[in-house]
């Protein structure tokens, strides 16, 4: 039996190497290059100390890109949950077309955020635009829809959003489903409103699911990259990059390879903080059943 343990544990060898490879050592690098001041491709490394750090807390730009991070992060999040929530809760009752509904939500996640930037960028374009020429049949002149930094980041959080909404239909459709029938069972005897029903009983007993949804979602919009990539680039005047897309700007466009890693460590860290605290607090309020 021993023999046969240390042969499975052979199994995880790849897995290991993997993560070795894609995620520890990159970050250790990451944390190492934070304290050098380089421009990505010269030999020559000079040491920094914890200078990156400090023109990181100066930098109006990494502010910028941190607020939007937040503003993508969990606006995208709201989003995705609440309109994930309300559609498996439509698509946990029977009726014809439920498969082609559910089928049709979990669609965008199958296309990569950069090319869903790019479909979307034809509807925003100032230049035949599909909503620029929706406006022209109401006699409304064309709007620069991503000219204006405020409206880019809402377009560009609602995109996001509304892209992986499909994700939250999924684990919420699962968490309802294993919900037993006897409660609504016992509500339906006890005269509940549907109201009453879905805050004592669907709520606390979708904790569990809410929990994976919601810190799913958040993990993958604050590393928000590619939709800003394909529709803004990070404009106007590096406006709407979230810490993700500002660390490939920092890094190949300004060549400031070892400031891009301080963001990228800060970065790391701020996702660990915000994952674990919502963690914790779902596992609060999870109840029994």
């Amino acid at each position: 039996m021993k023999k046969r343990d240390i042969r499975m544990n052979l199994y995880y060898i790849p897995a290991l190497i993997l993560m070795l490879s894609f995620i520890v050592f990159p970050l250790g690098n990451a944390i190492r290059l934070a304290f050098f001041k380089w421009n990505g491709y010269s030999q020559n490394m000079v040491w920094y100390g914890v200078q990156n750090y400090i023109n990181m807390v100066k930098d109006k730009y990494f502010w910028t890109a941190f607020f939007n991070t937040l503003l993508y992060g969990f606006a995208s999040m709201l989003i995705q949950n609440i309109l994930g929530l309300a559609y498996a809760i439509f698509l946990n009752t029977n009726f014809r077309g439920r498969v082609i509904v559910r089928t049709f939500v979990y669609l965008p996640i199958m296309i990569s955020g950069l090319l869903m930037g790019y479909i979307m960028y034809y509807f925003v374009q100032y230049q035949g635009g599909v909503f620029n020429e929706m406006l022209s049949w109401f006699g409304i002149a064309p709007l620069d829809w991503m000219n204006d930094p405020m409206r880019a980041r809402l377009m560009i959080t609602a995109i996001n959003g509304l892209q992986f909404v499909g994700n939250s239909m999924i684990i919420y459709l699962s968490g309802l489903q294993n919900i037993p029938a006897m409660y609504y069972e016992a509500a339906a005897l006890d005269g509940a409103s549907s109201w009453g029903v879905f805050r004592n009983i669907t709520l606390p007993l979708l904790v569990p699911a809410m929990s994976t949804a919601v810190v799913l979602n958040l993990i993958n919009s604050l590393k928000l990259n590619d939709i800003i990539i394909s529709m803004t680039n990070g404009g106007p005047a590096l406006s709407t990059h979230s810490l993700s897309s500002f660390i490939s700007h920092t890094y190949f466009t300004a060549e400031q390879a070892g400031y891009a890693s301080a963001i990228g460590v800060f970065m790391f860290l701020f996702i660990l903080l915000v994952s674990v605290t919502m963690n914790q607090y779902f596992r609060k309020r999870e109840v029994e059943y």
